[in-house]
């Protein structure tokens, strides 16, 4: 018998961990002098009173559902691919050579090419950590976090000396043509006599991130790689038994992973800034790992998390601008978040294990 109901397991823990981590933030907003609940209010007001403000969150919460969709489908086989930023970089270079040399009749038929791009980038950038994890026994931590900094500087060579327009100062391509430019959320949803989402990034490509939640979804539960990608994860050795192979299963994850990371930069690149630029990813493939720590590795949790991490990046935006309060203190809460999230999850985890246990014996 479960210790604990599947539900308390996967909304009770998480809410209490990030109640945890906003009673912290607020007692290190008051030591640096400000006011936690004008700060709360503030950030509420910035990111979800106004289309803009929701503009903004729902163009950084796309990158984190895909970043945390990467992670959870490696963390069902058991593997922890903290690559997620440079596959998304690696993404990025799919997504320009695509817009770039291929004459497009359309956005949409842009957007699909785009999109098989950037997952074909950004797989084969995981590829090889994968190879190394399934065939040479490297671990897959250490394989993917030194390929970051692999893809930052090819990413950085190839947009100086290949790609950047004859005469140009920024290390950046040329702009896409016309064709490729994906309808925002200010053309999709305003009126002659109502401007929505006003000068926000968010474009189609978040409808994109719910395809690929649905789709991560079918795949683990409703597909027999799925079922392999869980048994695997669960015991290697039971999966070996049942004729599951590890290696293929390694790479193969990893494979979906690292397209799922890809994907990314199809908001950033082709939706946002409409050229491939450094650093476009801003650290969304670390994010990505406190997305799916906190969502449970399931494709709905992931969506939710993303919104919360989108909301507080857009939240932070309007604190470092009207308050004293540092943008780095968005980095704080985001720590505090994967803290109790993750590291300290059986804090949370235990006592109420032991509690719904005692209510199992009154019951009794």
């Amino acid at each position: 018998m479960d210790k604990m109901p599947q539900w308390a397991d996967v909304v009770l823990i998480p809410l209490i961990s990030l109640l945890l981590a906003a009673i912290l933030s607020a007692l290190v907003i008051l030591a640096i002098g400000e006011n936690p609940w004008a700060a709360f209010k503030l950030m509420v007001d910035g990111a979800l009173m106004r289309s803009a403000g929701w503009g903004y969150t729902l163009y950084y919460a796309t990158n984190f559902i895909f970043t945390g969709l990467a992670v959870a489908v490696a963390f069902h086989a058991r593997l922890f691919n903290i690559g997620g930023e440079g596959q998304a970089m690696l993404g990025g270079l799919g997504v320009a050579l695509v817009c770039l040399y291929i004459p497009w009749p359309h956005w949409s038929l842009a957007l699909l090419g785009a999109s098989v791009g950037a997952a074909l980038f950004g797989a084969l950038w995981a590829l090889i950590p994968a190879y190394l994890q399934a065939k040479r026994g490297s671990h897959i931590v250490i394989t993917t976090i030194m390929f970051n900094f692999i893809a930052a500087a090819l990413l950085n060579y190839v947009l100086v000396n290949l790609l950047r327009p004859v005469g140009a100062m920024d290390p950046a391509t040329a702009k896409f043509p016309e064709a490729t430019h994906l309808p925002t959320f200010r053309d999709m949803f305003s009126t002659a006599d109502t401007i929505m989402f006003r000068g926000a990034p968010a474009n189609v490509t978040f409808f994109l991130a719910l395809i690929a939640c649905l789709v991560v979804w079918l795949l683990i539960w409703r597909t027999r790689l799925g079922y392999e990608i869980r048994a695997f994860g669960h015991s290697e050795s039971a999966a070996k038994y049942a004729g599951i192979s590890p290696v293929k299963i390694t790479v193969i994850a990893m494979l979906i992973s690292g397209a799922l990371a890809g994907m990314m930069s199809v908001n950033t690149t082709m939706g946002e800034s409409e050229r491939l630029i450094l650093n476009s990813t801003e650290g969304a493939g670390f994010i990505g790992i406190a997305v799916a720590l906190m969502g449970r590795s399931h494709p709905f949790g992931v969506l939710l998390a993303a919104l919360l991490f989108g909301f507080l990046y857009q939240g932070g935006a309007e604190l470092a601008l009207w308050t004293t309060i540092p943008r780095e203190l968005i980095v704080v809460i985001q720590a505090l978040v994967i803290l109790f999230t993750g590291a300290l999850d059986n804090m949370v985890r235990m006592p109420l294990e032991k509690l719904f246990l005692a209510l199992r014996k009154g019951d009794a």
